[in-house]
């Protein structure tokens, strides 16, 4: 039997921000109310990740323009990461660039291969404003990066050149979810 509530049980799912909306482009706003509304706010993006079968979501994917994400996301041992992070801040990413295949749930059904260090750390704090530390390894590493670029108003083709975004924007293009 499990103690405590399951993440996303109490929380709705919101439709996802696809690539184009403004507010996946610009810099999300620190977070300075720690109420009900930042708890619901967690809630619901957990329960948008689990339905959309993510491993890691930002607040402004589901429109909110503040610095909170979520993440379910195993390592490379295969390790789960699970919690969230309010107001991070990206302390240190190091170890071996590593290209390796991303995906966003704003971009639904693509991927590309993206370079991000396999070692990754962000400091922030909780819904209830306790500090808090999350190291990632691998693919993690990779999924916490993604999350803090997003809070900075960033996608991952915006990490891509040449070729390889030329190809995902045409796909994007052309999927049906496209604008």
């Amino acid at each position: 039997m499990r103690h405590g509530s399951i993440p996303g049980a109490h929380g709705r799912v919101r439709p996802l921000a696809l690539l184009g909306d403004p507010v996946l482009h610009a810099p999300c706003a620190e977070v300075t109310d720690f109420g009900p509304e930042l708890a619901a706010l967690v809630e619901d993006l957990f329960a948008t990740m689990y339905a959309s079968r993510g491993v890691g979501l930002a607040a402004n994917q589901v429109g909110e323009g503040v610095r909170v994400f979520v993440y379910d996301c195993p390592d490379d041992e295969d390790e789960r990461h699970l919690g969230h992070v309010v107001n991070p801040r990206p302390v240190e990413a190091g170890g071996v660039v590593v290209r390796g295949p991303e995906g966003c749930l704003s971009l639904p059904g693509l991927e590309a291969g993206v370079e991000r260090y396999d070692e990754a750390v962000v400091t922030g704090v909780t819904v209830t404003g306790e500090p808090v530390t999350v190291r990632g390894t691998g693919f993690f590493a990779r999924c916490l990066q993604h999350e803090c670029d997003h809070l900075a108003g960033r996608v991952y083709p915006e990490r891509l050149s040449g070729l390889r975004h030329r190809r995902l924007m045409r796909k994007a293009a052309r999927a049906p979810w496209s604008r």
